[in-house]
């Protein structure tokens, strides 16, 4: 394959695209770059997310394997306790079921898309 391809930005629906950028800005320290309640939008080393307003938007039902799931994100964190307790102070819930055991925590965003935060490698 000579063809390559470099990702620039990743699109999600969103029942509040300016809620959900402010959530995602905290969590990563990404910078807000546009911000109007039809589209948000959020930038770093020149990868974005944007988040589209979808009229009648239903989140999935975790851990629902029936449900529709749009897209799920996992986060490396140095610490899952300390990142858990603070993106749960910023918005997020913490579902019952947890996969993950030590590994890795479920958390469910402002707009009820799950997200995983996973511990970084020590290397």
């Amino acid at each position: 394959m000579t063809t390559t391809a470099e990702l620039i930005m990743v699109n999600l629906d969103s029942s509040d695209p300016v809620a959900h950028a402010a959530f995602y800005h905290r969590v990563l320290g990404w910078e807000i770059t546009h911000s109007q309640a039809e589209y948000s939008m959020i930038s770093s080393s020149g990868v974005s997310v944007g988040f589209g307003l979808v009229e009648g938007y239903r989140p999935p039902r975790w851990p629902d394997a029936n449900s529709d799931k749009r897209y799920h994100l996992d986060l490396y964190v140095d610490d899952l306790a300390i990142a858990e307790k603070e993106f749960v102070a910023m918005g997020a819930s913490k579902p019952a079921f947890q996969p993950g055991g030590e590994r890795w925590v479920v958390l469910i965003d402002p707009v009820g898309q799950p997200f995983c935060i996973c511990r970084r490698p020590a290397s």
